[in-house]
C-alpha cells in the first residue's frame, strides 16, 4: 500500500531550507554593527607588524595605487565606513583608508 504523501513535513522542509539558505545573508548587519566596536589595530600590534599594517595607504610605500582595506577582499565592513573587521586581525577592527601586505583586490 502506497503512503500518502505528507504536505505538512514538505511545507516544514522547504522553510527550513531557505532559512538555513539565508542565514549568511541575515547575519549581515550584526557583523558590521559588531565590527563597529571593535577596538582599532594598533601599529605596535605584532599581527600588524608581520603584515606591514598601516592606518593610512598613502604613507606605505608598498601600497599600489588605489589599494586600502575598503577594497580588499578581507574587509569585512561597508564600503561607506571608516573601519570594520578583518579576519587577518581578529578581534580588532582596520580603518577602511589601511592597508597591509596581504591585501587582495575584491572579485
Amino acid at each position: 500500500m502506497k503512503r500518502p504523501i505528507d504536505e505538512s513535513r514538505r511545507q516544514l522542509l522547504k522553510k527550513v531550507t531557505l532559512v538555513v539558505a539565508l542565514m549568511p545573508i541575515a547575519t549581515i548587519p550584526l557583523r558590521v554593527a559588531l565590527a563597529a566596536d571593535l577596538p582599532l589595530v594598533t601599529p605596535d600590534d605584532p599581527t600588524a607588524k608581520a603584515l606591514n599594517y598601516v592606518s593610512d595607504a598613502s604613507k606605505s610605500t608598498n601600497a599600489k595605487s588605489g589599494s586600502k582595506c575598503a577594497n580588499c577582499a578581507f574587509y569585512q565592513g561597508d564600503r561607506s565606513s571608516s573601519q570594520g573587521g578583518c579576519p587577518l586581525f581578529p578581534g580588532k577592527a582596520v580603518k577602511a583608508n589601511g592597508w597591509c601586505s596581504s591585501w587582495t583586490a575584491k572579485p
